[in-house]
């Protein structure tokens, strides 16, 4: 797939439908719906509705992450952590909203499954012979998206290479039935295309009862923008921006044409009627609902697929605990992840048994996205200040209309809280464990001691010459943090030399780099001492899993043909008949001293960091290593010493 990237191409284009407009391609289901609710059909409700869909989606998507988002591409990579880390080096505190838009965003995913397929399987409300069999919120309704959105979430272990070849082609049926529909509700209504005037919006939103407060079903209609930005990397900005003007089309003509019906429409009130399914000629009817429920499953996937690089990215960026990630295909960039699967899984059932109906859905989805786009909005003023270096009235220009749109969204989103209680505690962990795993990270380096490595290396070769000492291991690997070469973490040291001396013939210390660009996939030798001691640094992309037992032995592989290395076995026998010397990799974990005196805060922070770390995946695990030579030593952390016991020694007498 990644040959259609760098250029606009026909394959390129579908694959962008079946991928990034899964979400926002299904909004017509419930928007329109939501907008008018209970409220009496009028002219003012229904053009003012139609036009605040119109310019959000011209300003809020197109605008913002069409043309300008989009352009904060990272080695052709999107989505608020690439966006992050284009920036990170200009603000200290940019991971905040960082942590806060990711977040957001892996909540969106345990409520878009339960909406977009809810939404689809009503509307066999309407189909004879199934009126009183299905109906929103009944048992076997219910029972069928709960089933629906189990089969999907199974079938995530399996990988999306069978079925996602036809994702493409189904999107692109979904958005030519979105316009034929919307065409032929607009010859019998033509007026309607008078929407597209702003003066509907502004009369909506500040004349009509209430109308500002509508902003919040209107908002539904760009849910699916800031998923597109993370989206990006799988189909190139090109494609994105040229698929968007098809996709465009076809939503708003859906849209004003369900306006259209609803002008038409001699009854005052909608009565539970969705207008989406009202515009369908009533043969067609059974087979819409097929088609929107393979665009409801497509969106379901994208969210799901996007949930897994969010948090592939944020454990490579060290923001969430190791936790095991597997790879069901060989496409690049297609994961699973088990535990997270599991998560969203219980989410989407726990909301649909709930909420039940979409309608009632609707009522609380949005807010996490307006959170989202606001704190994309506040690392993009970043990225356009010290990436670009535009002139500041154009950022400040940017800016005003942006955050006008957002804090209005916003606000009139704040009136879902009540609606969403559960989803702010799923969103507060997330942010929680992240902010935990960083912040202790922090408080922890603080206190590694570095040394210089040149002060050692005679004592290590005398050790690794010292036949009196058992040898350890031929080859004796660690894994150090430390970024200059020269330098070692004094545990390593003390490891090698003072708890228990490990005697080999070769010293590796390997160090992990994380690059800002996601796919760089290198590595650097350093010969501090041939054939005694040697450095190993790997340059990995922030969505490059670290296989560190593989690519050690290619590492190996290409000494070993340079002639840089001699790895055979130094015992006699075994040399005579050039075998290779054994491996240990040297894995160094810390637990929490009880000899701290630390802060309530930070002794809080480090407590739910290593309670987080025991219940997730082991570093050797983390890193790929093959558990067969690998060796966990633990030392104490000691953040902040006991500085005075207040022990007294007491004579006795003789």
């Amino acid at each position: 797939m990644q040959k259609y990237l760098s250029k606009v191409s026909a394959a390129g284009l579908l694959v962008a439908l079946g991928i990034i407009y899964g979400d926002i391609g299904t909004s017509p289901l419930y928007v329109l719906s939501s907008i008018i609710g209970k409220r009496e059909i009028t002219r003012e409700l229904v053009y003012g509705g139609i036009s605040c869909v119109f310019w959000t989606l011209s300003l809020q998507t197109t605008f913002k992450y069409i043309l300008l988002t989009l352009q904060a591409d990272n080695r052709g990579e999107g989505g608020i952590f690439s966006l992050f880390a284009l920036v990170r080096r200009y603000r200290r505190w940019l991971y905040i909203p960082a942590f806060i838009g990711a977040g957001t965003l892996l909540a969106d995913g345990i409520i878009t499954p339960p909406i977009s397929v809810a939404s689809a399987v009503e509307g066999l409300n309407g189909v004879n012979g199934l009126e009183n069999i299905i109906a929103p919120g009944n048992t076997l309704t219910v029972g069928i998206i709960i089933g629906i959105i189990s089969l999907l979430f199974f079938f995530q272990q399996f990988g999306t290479n069978i079925v996602g070849s036809s994702f493409g082609p189904i999107m692109l049926i979904w958005f030519l039935m979105l316009a034929i529909l919307g065409i032929s509700q607009l010859t019998d209504y033509p007026s309607i295309l008078k929407a597209l005037n702003p003066v509907y919006a502004y009369d909506l939103l500040s004349k009509y009862p209430r109308g500002f407060w509508l902003l919040g079903s209107v908002f539904l209609c760009t849910t699916g923008a800031e998923a597109l930005y993370s989206d990006l990397g799988h189909c190139g900005k090109k494609n994105i921006q040229y698929s968007w003007i098809y996709v465009k089309t076809a939503l708003l003509l859906n849209y004003f044409g369900q306006g259209a019906w609803l002008m038409l429409r001699k009854e005052k009130l909608l009565n539970g009627l969705n207008p989406f399914y009202e515009v369908m000629p009533h043969w067609f009817l059974l087979f819409g609902i097929i088609i929107a429920t393979a665009a409801a499953i497509i969106a379901s996937q994208a969210l799901i697929s996007g949930s897994f690089t969010l948090i592939s990215e944020a454990m490579r960026l060290n923001f969430w605990p190791k936790i095991r990630i597997k790879f069901p295909t060989v496409i690049r960039g297609q994961i699973y992840i088990p535990s997270i699967n599991w998560i969203l899984w219980i989410g989407c059932i726990a909301v649909m048994l709930y909420f039940r109906e979409s309608s009632r859905m609707e009522a609380a989805y949005g807010f996490s996205i307006t959170i989202a786009m606001l704190m994309t909005t506040m690392l993009m003023f970043y990225y356009m200040k010290f990436v670009k270096k535009w002139p500041a009235i154009i950022i400040t220009i940017i800016l005003i209309v942006f955050l006008t749109v957002e804090i209005s969204f916003f606000i009139a989103n704040i009136a879902k809280i009540k609606q969403r209680w559960m989803f702010l505690i799923f969103e507060f962990g997330i942010i929680g464990v992240m902010y935990v795993w960083q912040r202790a990270r922090k408080i922890k380096n603080r206190y590694i001691e570095f040394v210089r490595l040149e002060q050692y290396l005679p004592v290590i070769q005398e050790l690794s010459n010292d036949k009196l000492i058992p040898k350890y291991a031929t080859h004796l690997v660690y894994l150090t943090s430390a970024n200059n070469p020269k330098e070692i973490e004094h545990k390593i040291i003390y490891s090698i030399l003072n708890r228990k001396p490990k005697r080999a013939d070769i010293y590796w210390f390997v160090h992990v780099d994380t690059q800002d660009e996601p796919y760089t996939n290198e590595y650097t030798v350093t010969t501090i001492i041939p054939n005694e001691v040697i450095r190993v640094e790997f340059k990995l992309g922030f969505r490059v899993a670290p296989r560190i037992n593989l690519m050690f032995k290619k590492v190996m592989e290409d000494m070993v043909t340079n002639r840089e290395v001699n790895v055979t076995s130094r015992y006699e026998s075994l040399q005579r008949n050039n075998a290779v010397g054994d491996f240990q990799f040297i894995v160094m974990e810390k637990f929490l001293s009880q000899d701290n005196e630390l802060g309530l805060f930070e002794k809080l922070v480090l407590q739910m960091y290593f309670w987080i770390k025991d219940r997730s995946l082991s570093e050797e695990r983390g890193f790929g290593l093959d558990q067969s030579n690998v060796t966990i030593e633990q030392f104490p952390l000691i953040v902040a010493p006991v500085s005075k016991l207040g022990l007294k020694r007491v004579y006795t007498e003789e």
